[in-house]
């Protein structure tokens, strides 16, 4: 059944676990989500991003994604991540997406506030939900940086997400507390401190990006902490190039011959996941 981020993060923050964002830009990836969703009855949010649009168009996975999430016999929330322009959080929108995140974290405090806040009205219109993001979850490889410095310049401000909240009327913040887009190269060091901090000053659930690559135990106290939402992308993405290339090791040699490999690995990846954030048994 198609929800929206209030449907499935309110009661998860309410009973601190976490609800997954698994990023799908094809087929065999929302087979595999949204299957291990249905065996664990776990709400889940399928989407995609924006800078993963090259790999799968946003029209066209709307057309998929959207009827399989009504489909779904769980809460499914289909959303936009990562949204960097007006005119692409629109379409979203207007291709049937429940949620937005509209990141305007590289921009100046008061310039994200005010675009954040525009959209908002435009989305919650739309009966949609908005995710933002204070502070910046810097990539990996540090090309995303908005400025000279360390990742931890960029950590989200409790006192100011405080203000963000309140004045922008978002459904989900994404906070900057030490976690980095992509596959880490040295292990993260999460500020569980700051979490806890901005988690008592707001009552909106918080999002936990650049999940893939965390340790168990980092997920299980961050989510304690107050995180609601863990974003997943690249450790879906290679389970799902693991699969083939297991695939091709045991002889497939077509692509409906590696395709189920391949789903089944996302899948089995994903359930890890699920049952790590402790959304299992909740939809």
């Amino acid at each position: 059944m198609l929800a929206t981020l209030n449907d499935v993060l309110l009661p998860a923050r309410r009973e601190k676990y976490a609800v997954g964002l698994f990023n799908t830009v094809n087929l065999e990836m929302a087979l595999g989500v949204l299957a291990a969703a249905e065996k664990l009855r776990s709400p889940v949010i399928i989407g995609t991003a924006e800078i993963l649009l090259p790999y799968g168009p946003l029209q066209n996975l709307a057309d998929l994604l959207l009827p399989m999430a009504r489909r779904a016999s769980v809460p499914v929330v289909l959303h936009y991540d990562h949204g960097l322009t007006f005119e692409n959080c629109m379409l979203a929108l207007k291709y049937g997406f429940s949620s937005i995140m509209y990141d305007r974290s590289t921009r100046p405090y008061g310039e994200n506030l005010r675009d954040v806040r525009e959209l908002a009205a435009v989305a919650h219109a739309f009966g949609a939900t908005v995710e933002a993001e204070l502070g910046h979850v810097c990539n990996t490889d540090g090309s995303d940086n908005p400025a000279e410095g360390t990742p931890a310049d960029y950590y989200t401000d409790p006192s100011q997400a405080k203000d963000f909240v309140t004045r922008t009327g978002v459904d989900a913040l994404a906070v900057a507390v030490g976690t980095a887009h992509g596959a880490y190269k040295f292990p993260p060091r999460l500020d569980f401190e700051r979490i806890e901090t901005i988690a008592s000053l707001v009552p909106t659930p918080l999002v936990l990006h650049g999940g893939s690559g965390l340790t168990d135990e980092d997920f299980r106290r961050a989510v304690q902490c107050g995180i609601s939402k863990v974003n997943i992308f690249t450790d879906v993405d290679n389970a799902g190039a693991a699969g083939a290339q297991q695939a091709l090791a045991d002889g497939k040699r077509s692509e409906t011959g590696m395709a189920p490999c391949r789903t089944a690995a996302m899948q089995a990846a994903v359930e890890k996941k699920i049952a790590l954030f402790g959304s299992a048994g909740r939809a």
